[in-house]
C-alpha cells in the first residue's frame, strides 16, 4: 500500500493516516456542563506525541477551533514550530466558545464569522493559511453552505487557505460543497463497525478525500473499552451525546458493540497488527480515497496508530471476512 494518498482533487498529498487532534484539546463544555472533551491532558506529552508522529511519516493533522475551546490549535502550532511547511493541517469553523470558561457558547454560520474564525485560527496555529479548512455545522441548511462555499472560493484566492471540505456525515449536503472547484474532500464517520457506503460512492464520483472521523470508534476499537468501565468525569463519554454510539448510558461500552469488536479481533489483528492497526487497515481496504484520522493523548498512541502504515491495509479476503462475520453477529 501507498503510505501517502492525494487530497481529493485539490493536488495536495497526505500520509495515508492523520492525526486527530481532539482530545489533545483537553477539557471542555457544552454551556449545559456537558463535557466535550476527552478528559485531562499532559500538553509536553501532547507536543512530544505529534512530534514523534512526524518521525514517523505522518504529515496530516486535524484539528478544529472549537477543541479545547482553541486549546488544541494552540498546542498543535507550538508542536509543529519549524516542521509547518512539511505538513498538511486542517481545522475547522463554526463554533463559537469561551476560551477563558472553556466553554461552546454556539454556533454561527454567518459570512462574516467565517472569516473571523479563520483569523483567529490562524493566530493560534501560529501560520498564516490552512491547507484544509473545513465547516464544523453538520446540518446547517444547504442553501447557507453555497455561499459559504463561494467565500472559500474567494479564501483560496486571497491565499488564506489551500482547499476546503465540509465534516458532515450527509452526503446531499457534502454534495454542495463539492461544486466548488476547490472542495478537496468530506469529512465524515466511518469504521468497521459503521460503514457509510453512500458517502463513500458520493467521494469516488466528485473526486473527493474521506477523511474518517472516529475510525476507531470512540475507543471501541482500541481493546481498551470493556464494558461498564468507569469513564472520568471530564471524558464526552461518560455522558455521551445523542449521535455517540456505542457508549449507551455512559457507564461504559455497549456489550453489544463490544461483541461485534470480539467477533472481528481475530481477522483484524493477523499479521502481527494490533486491534487498532487492523481497524486502520480495514479504512485503508475499504476504498482509496480514505484518509482516518485516529485521536492520540500520548507518544504510545501516537506509535500505535503510525505503526499500522508499515502493515497497510487488508486484502480483499480479509475485507470479504470482515462482512461475512458483522453479518453473523447481526443476525445472532
Amino acid at each position: 500500500m501507498e503510505t501517502t494518498r492525494p487530497l481529493g482533487r485539490s493536488g495536495i498529498e497526505v500520509s495515508a493516516l492523520g492525526f486527530g487532534c481532539w482530545a489533545i484539546g483537553g477539557e471542555w463544555q457544552a454551556a449545559d456542563g456537558q463535557p466535550l472533551g476527552w478528559g485531562k491532558v499532559d500538553d509536553e506529552e501532547s507536543v512530544r506525541a505529534v512530534r514523534r508522529a512526524l518521525e514517523l511519516g505522518v504529515t496530516f493533522f486535524d484539528t478544529a477551533d472549537t477543541y479545547g475551546a482553541g486549546h488544541s490549535e494552540r498546542v498543535l502550532g507550538r508542536a509543529l514550530g519549524k516542521h509547518r511547511a512539511d505538513v498538511v493541517v486542517a481545522t475547522k469553523w463554526g463554533n463559537v466558545f469561551d476560551e477563558a470558561t472553556r466553554t461552546l457558547t454556539g454556533n454561527d454560520d454567518s459570512l462574516g464569522y467565517l472569516r473571523r474564525a479563520l483569523t483567529a485560527s490562524l493566530r493560534r496555529l501560529g501560520t498564516d493559511y490552512v491547507d484544509l479548512y473545513q465547516f464544523h455545522l453538520s446540518d446547517a441548511g444547504p442553501e447557507q453552505a453555497a455561499l459559504l462555499r463561494e467565500a472559500c472560493e474567494d479564501l483560496v484566492r486571497e491565499g488564506l487557505i489551500r482547499a476546503y471540505a465540509w465534516s458532515t456525515d450527509d452526503p446531499a449536503r457534502a454534495a454542495v460543497f463539492a461544486e466548488g472547484p476547490h472542495c478537496a474532500a468530506v469529512q465524515h464517520a466511518l469504521n468497521v463497525l459503521n460503514d457509510a457506503p453512500a458517502m463513500l460512492r458520493l467521494c469516488e464520483e466528485a473526486g473527493l478525500a474521506s477523511v474518517n472521523r472516529s475510525p476507531l470508534a470512540m475507543g471501541l476499537l482500541t481493546g481498551k473499552s470493556r464494558d461498564r468501565q468507569p469513564l472520568e468525569a471530564g471524558d464526552i463519554r461518560s455522558r455521551p451525546p445523542a449521535w455517540l454510539r456505542g457508549f449507551g448510558d455512559g457507564s461504559g461500552a455497549d456489550p453489544e458493540w463490544l461483541a461485534r469488536v470480539d467477533a472481528l479481533k481475530d481477522v483484524l489483528t493477523s499479521e502481527g497488527r494490533t486491534l487498532a492497526q487492523g481497524a486502520l487497515a480495514w479504512l485503508w481496504a475499504r476504498s482509496p480515497r480514505t484518509v482516518p484520522i485516529p485521536g492520540f493523548r500520548s507518544v504510545a498512541q501516537a506509535e500505535e496508530n503510525a505503526g499500522a502504515l508499515e502493515k497497510g491495509a487488508l486484502t480483499s479476503a480479509q475485507l470479504a471476512e470482515v462482512d461475512r462475520l458483522l453479518e453473523a453477529a447481526r443476525t445472532r
